[in-house]
């Protein structure tokens, strides 16, 4: 019907739902008329005559371009070739899974994704070697905020640990070394992954890579990545560097090689900055002690008046900042800094918010940065870790209320990367068979688009379009979380159709 890669003209016989279609009459068919990369007219169809070339969307529904609010790019896209370890059990059952897998070319081992506080033993150095022999074995937590390695591993890295656990910015590093591939089979990977991407309505994505990504995305684009938008991130060790190349949050970053269809899709993104750890690792800056640990508040990484100097920088400097904070304290710590720096930016997870702190967000401007299947996938987590917290567990219906503004995302490779999933989370706040968790914090269908986008379906804006084979409001769950995608426009050209 379609190929990818065609620019397209009029989207013909389709049906607006999300942010645009509430300047409609009704539901009946339009016609969206395209130009330049941007939506020109809106008006029945057959009214005016097409333009250019023409997608037949035959009455299927149309959502304004979908972005992912949060994600790390590389790791993401190699999480692929690594072995899965989310179902695994017990260390037990990870240490003989990596025992068995077979090393990647460069001769290491790498699992992904393991839930290790859920496990009913430790995970311990002794274990993983008798399991895994002299082979450099990597395992990396769901959460990324630890790694277990064996002995090789550790040799090889130039680390020490008693049990083969390293937590926090150890973690990071290791993940770095493992991300940093040759940038020819990172890049391909990052593409592929991208492919991917626009196959679930993806336009567009905010890259939290913890890497100099301002040499990275132009060198990608120059060969040939063309699938989605994408705001890149600079880290505190890199803020000198950016500062003096002159990023400035939300130009665009781009050199003249670019490919035509890949003009404008790279813009500077935020200073991300983390400031406490995560809640399956137990590092998280709590009000409240973890049970079974009085002494184990989490985290703080990043001490308040180091982030306030940081954010105050950042904002000298034009970057506006995103702070990660996911305990009640680092929430109100970022908040803070927020106040006194005069920063603008996001706040990043806010899984557990003080009450006092939910009217904050929307008198700073800071938006909510958010990924709600993360309350789904942690919600066994939470009973066991969270039970003695007072503040609110990911709430999205309560900081909606009180006017702050979300922005979903995936946190992926964390949770998967398909906004479809983020949106149903969001809606329906469970994912199996149990009833609803907190289900006081739903949104409507509505509500979780808006929180999905960047754009409309309005003239004037951009020709971020996805078309579903199903109507979103009226989807069951089962569908709504796997909604069939037929087509992704990114400014008018195909990213990926159903029906080539």
């Amino acid at each position: 019907m379609i190929a990818r890669g065609s620019v397209v003209g009029t989207v013909r016989a389709v049906r607006l739902v999300g942010p645009g279609s509430e300047f409609l009459a009704d539901d009946e068919p339009v016609d969206v008329h395209l130009a330049d990369g941007r939506i020109a007219d809106i008006a029945p169809t057959g009214a005016l005559p097409p333009r250019g070339e023409v997608l037949d969307a035959d009455g299927a529904w149309a959502v304004p371009g979908l972005w992912d609010n949060h994600v790390h790019t590389v790791q993401w896209a190699l999480t692929a070739q690594r072995l899965p370890l989310r179902d695994a059990g017990s260390a037990a059952e990870a240490a003989r899974l990596m025992g068995a897998a077979s090393p990647l070319p460069d001769g290491r081992r790498v699992g992904d994704g393991f839930r290790d506080a859920l496990w009913p033993d430790v995970p311990s150095l002794a274990l993983l070697d008798a399991a895994t022999g002299v082979v450099p074995t990597y395992l990396i937590n769901a959460d990324v905020h630890s790694v277990w390695l064996n002995s090789s591993a550790l040799r090889r890295e130039g680390y020490r640990s008693v049990d083969g656990m390293l937590r926090e910015e150890d973690a990071f590093e290791i993940s770095r070394r493992l991300n940093a591939a040759d940038p020819i089979h990172g890049d391909r990977a990052v593409r592929d992954a991208g492919e991917r991407a626009a196959a679930r309505g993806v336009t567009g994505l905010v890259d939290f890579d913890m890497a100099w990504n301002a040499d990275a995305w132009p060198r990608r684009v120059r060969d040939g990545f063309e699938a989605h938008r994408v705001e890149f991130a600079v880290y505190p060790f890199d803020l000198d560097r950016a500062v003096d190349a002159g990023l400035r949050t939300g130009e665009l970053w781009e050199d003249e090689a670019a490919p035509t269809a890949g003009r404008g899709l790279i813009r500077v993104g935020p200073l991300k900055t983390i400031t406490d750890g995560s809640l399956g690792t137990r590092t998280a800056a709590c009000s409240h002690a973890y049970p079974g640990d009085a002494e184990n508040f989490g985290v703080l990484t990043v001490p308040p008046d180091e982030l306030v100097e940081l954010l105050t920088r950042a904002t000298g400097a034009g970057l506006a900042a995103a702070v990660h904070a996911i305990g009640d304290r680092a929430v109100t710590s970022a908040l803070d800094a927020f106040t006194v720096s005069a920063a603008t930016g996001t706040l990043e997870h806010a899984q557990l918010v003080r009450h006092a702190d939910l009217a904050r967000f929307a008198r700073l401007g800071v938006v909510a940065s958010v990924q709600p299947q993360h309350a789904l996938d942690d919600r066994d987590l939470i009973a066991s870790h969270w039970a003695g917290q007072t503040a609110i567990g990911y709430p999205l219906a309560s900081l909606r209320d009180a006017g702050a503004v979300l922005r979903f995302g995936s946190d992926a490779p964390v949770a998967e990367l398909d906004p479809w999933q983020a949106i149903a989370a969001a809606v329906l706040r469970t994912d199996d068979d149990r009833a609803p968790w907190h289900p006081e914090e739903r949104l409507t269908l509505d509500q979780a688009l808006e929180a999905s986008v960047r754009s409309s379906i309005r003239p004037g804006e951009p020709a971020d379009i996805v078309l579903c084979a199903v109507d979103p409001r009226a989807a069951e769950p089962g569908v709504l979380r796997a909604m069939p995608v037929l087509a992704t426009l990114l400014g008018g050209r195909v990213t990926h159709t159903a029906w080539a």
